[in-house]
């Protein structure tokens, strides 16, 4: 079996090692394929994992449902009275949703939301896997006598009939501790007392648990999203998401309900506002008109005063709409000042209350909206953040600049009307010089007339002003209205049957392949010559395939003698066609076989490499030369009591340890005892004259030699070989093992080193994913060998590992 570009010229070992040239090695795709291939029920078994993992968290976790609904803001309130409209603001509609989503978050609302709700006591049905909550289903009416406000227990209670007439109670984490009832008998449990009035429906065991309204407050919350419905519009989209979907619509809807009522509350609150104040400046007007007009009646009757000329009259008339004007500006200030107030502070939302001419500018409204919008914010923050964090003082500092604004705003106003009550006292004081050219006692009269006059204007002016705020306050309507009503959704959002099990499904396929290549990463063993060829440019003669048969423990049969047509023997044949190349020149040669440990299969290589040497009429004798722990004797039946050793040591000549073995045709001497000095014996002159005795008598010398990983009994025996076989095994030998030939031949400068794979099991898993081209390097190319992977089921071995597909090929 000698490769035809080869069969011209023989090489001694030493020229090939000379000539050797790194071999060229590419990425093969095909064998990375097969490396997962080989392996398809590892990844199958993952993946069947991954699925009743799916299966079972879906089976287990409880459903959630989604519900939506929408909300449209209105931009602004109808007006009534003389004043005319308020001014249309323009909102920026997603600021003033997020700042409306936070009083929808409120305590306060979602407390009264909660309100609406029967929260008293939930009821739920225990099943085999989960427990189901019944909202709003009442399985039997529970009816509360006593129940301390704050400290109640809260446990889970279950419940199960036992007749007509009784049931059974207990705490469901101690079910064990039961206690019997009869229906409408007082039971006093965590400091409650209570009673079940109605039967309890038999064959199913319930379970119950008492409520306050704070119990659902995060609840609601925490289930409650609040966005845009769109771009630019104002329609908020709300949605609430609860493992019972009819819970998720009445809280929802109850929440919708509740910001309605608050918002109008809210707004008339600041119209109450405004009428309270004009009731307290009509209180003092009242009284100022009624002594007024008391004092001038009384001035009039001393001093017999009729009436003014037509002069004065006109005198006091303009000097009665001047005092008028200016008790109204003042009014205002009132009203700026209170506002300055809320600005200064730091924490509440800012309402212009206090209005008795509509807005007090036309861009004062869009800076308290931000500025409400921004205190929102900064509450947002507050709740994830410390105050010295980052994102909350940028907030402040945006909450500094919009006050800043406003307060300029205010202090503009101020001015104005301070500029305008001096312009109205500078008129004043005009009129009021005008008078000094009456007598005095007219000039009394125009006063007390004037402060009359006034007082009535004031009177009848505020008078005038609560029954326009208090229309307003009448004709006020909600700042938004419910567009879309939650409506419960029986589809649930979570958890996703079809992404858990697609997640599940690339998980299984990702822990596979990852296994897989796990296993690879982790393997320290050598599996396939592409690795030994990687590793070292120790030239490979043979590979020999994994026999697929029993093989006894004491390798009793030659298995290339006993299967002369399987494969396994095709390989033997192999390498002795390849020993032809090695020490080519010389008649005799003396084959030294070793390892780096035991259990590499060298004894076993040795019997069947000797076995085909002696099918092709060559005179082999076989030497094990292991003297601390051979085996070799037992595949030839031999007691072992003399042996080697026995002639190193002058215990026996040679005649005495020779056996003949007429089984394999091969000659046959034994380690004999173990020695005390096994080492020592192999250096003799002794064994050296051993071998040049029997390199006369024999074609082939073949030496079974110690692992020279664990010992140095082989090196005089390698140095004095004309061939050296080192024998790798396929999944044991570790990859240190393919550097052991070239660390000997630079120790030792030995050129006569050639490795056998043993034991090739071809198996994908543990393949190099690349492939060795030999024609672009001297590398092991100077020897044909094949490790017959591609034609398994050909049909043409006694061995072949047939698979399962081919059922219906004939043996």
């Amino acid at each position: 079996m000698i490769c035809p570009k080869h069969s011209k010229k023989r090489y001694t070992l030493t020229e090939l090692v000379q000539e050797k040239k790194a071999v060229s090695q590419s990425i093969d795709f095909y064998k990375i394929f097969r490396v997962f291939l080989s392996r398809w029920y590892w990844v199958a078994g993952t993946v069947a994992v991954a699925l009743c993992g799916a299966w079972l968290y879906l089976w287990y976790t409880p459903p959630i449902y989604q519900t939506g609904a929408s909300l449209k803001l209105e931009e602004s309130n109808p007006t009534l009275g003389t004043g005319g409209q308020m001014p249309m603001q323009n909102y920026n509609y997603t600021d003033k949703i997020q700042a409306e989503s936070f009083t929808i978050r409120s305590n306060e609302v979602i407390a009264n939301a909660v309100k609406t709700l029967d929260y008293k006591v939930s009821y739920f049905l225990k099943g085999r896997v989960r427990t189901t909550e019944l909202y709003p289903n009442v399985p039997f009416v529970i009816e509360i006598i006593k129940q301390d406000s704050v400290n109640f227990d809260r446990s889970l209670y279950a419940v199960k009939a036992v007749d007509d007439q009784h049931f059974e109670i207990s705490v469901a984490e101690n079910e064990h501790q039961k206690s019997t009832y009869q229906y409408g008998q007082l039971i006093d449990m965590g400091n409650m007392t209570f009673r079940i009035k109605d039967k309890i429906p038999g064959n199913s065991v319930y379970q119950f648990k008492f409520n306050s309204k704070e119990d659902f407050i995060g609840r609601a919350m925490g289930g409650l999203n609040i966005g845009e419905a769109a771009r630019f519009t104002n329609v908020m989209s709300l949605s609430q998401t609860d493992g019972n979907t009819v819970f998720a619509a009445d809280i929802l809807n109850a929440i919708m309900k509740e910001y309605v009522k608050y918002d109008v509350i809210q707004r008339r609150r600041s119209a109450r506002q405004t009428v309270d104040f004009i009731d307290n400046q009509l209180g003092f007007i009242n009284t100022e008109a009624g002594k007024s007009g008391s004092t001038l009646a009384n001035y009039k009757t001393q001093n017999k005063m009729i009436d003014l000329g037509s002069s004065t009259s006109m005198t006091v008339g303009k000097l009665a709409d001047f005092e008028r004007q200016k008790t109204e500006l003042n009014i205002k200030l009132l009203g700026i000042k209170q506002l300055e107030d809320q600005v200064n502070n730091n924490r509440s939302k800012v309402e212009i209350g206090v209005d008795l001419e509509g807005d007090l500018s036309s861009g004062l409204g869009a800076l308290v909206t931000q500025l409400n919008t921004l205190l929102a914010n900064r509450e947002a923050k507050l709740n994830q953040f410390t105050p010295e964090s980052q994102p909350v003082k940028q907030i402040e500092q945006q909450i500094a600049n919009v006050k800043s604004s406003i307060r300029n705003s205010i202090q503009g106003m101020r001015n104005n009307n301070e500029q305008t009550i001096r312009y109205i006292d500078s008129q004043i004081a005009g009129v009021n010089q005008n008078l000094s050219t009456i007598p005095v006692k007219e000039q009394n009269f125009v006063k007390l007339q004037t402060n009359f006059e006034v007082n009535n204007k004031v009177r009848s002016y505020l008078s005038e002003k609560k029954l326009e705020a208090e229309m307003n306050a009448a004709a006020i309507v909600p700042g938004a209205s419910i567009v879309n009503p939650a409506y419960p959704s029986y589809y649930a959002i979570s958890p996703n049957d079809n992404k858990a099990y697609s997640t599940a499904l690339m998980l299984g396929l990702a822990s596979g392949f990852g296994l897989i290549l796990l296993v690879r990463f982790l393997n320290p063993y050598i599996y396939d010559k592409e690795t030994v060829e990687g590793l070292t440019n120790t030239p490979i003669i043979g590979v020999i395939r994994k026999f697929p048969d029993y093989i006894d423990q004491d390798s009793r049969q030659a298995l290339s003698l006993s299967k002369p047509k399987s494969v396994f023997a095709e390989f033997v044949r192999s390498v002795r066609t390849n020993l032809s190349f090695l020490a080519s020149h010389k008649e005799s040669k003396i084959i030294c076989i070793t390892s780096e440990i035991s259990g590499e299969g060298k004894s076993f290589v040795t019997i069947n490499l000797a076995s085909t040497l002696a099918l092709i009429e060559k005179r082999v004798i076989l030497i094990a030369a292991d003297l601390r722990k051979s085996k070799l004797h037992w595949a030839f039946g031999s007691d072992n009591k003399r042996g080697l050793s026995s002639l190193l040591s002058g215990q026996a000549t040679l005649e005495q340890v020779i056996t003949h073995d007429e089984v394999h045709h091969i000659d046959f001497i034994p380690s004999g005892p173990i020695p005390p000095n096994p080492s020592e014996l192999l250096h003799t002159a002794a064994m050296k004259d051993l071998l040049k005795k029997l390199e006369e008598d024999y074609d082939y010398v073949l030496v079974d030699t110690a692992p020279v990983g664990l010992v140095s009994d082989a090196i005089p025996l390698i140095r004095s070989s004309d061939v050296n076989l080192f024998v790798i095994r396929s999944g044991v030998s570790q990859h240190r093992a393919a550097n052991i030939p070239e660390r000997l031949s630079r120790e030792y400068g030995l050129s006569n080193l050639a490795i056998i794979l043993n034991a090739f099991g071809d198996d994908a898993l543990y393949s190099n994913y690349y492939t060795t081209d030999y024609s672009r390097g001297g590398g092991n190319s100077t020897y044909y060998y094949s490790d017959y992977s591609g034609y398994s089921g050909s049909g043409y071995y006694d061995d072949e590992n047939r698979k399962w597909w081919m059922f219906w090929k004939k043996k």
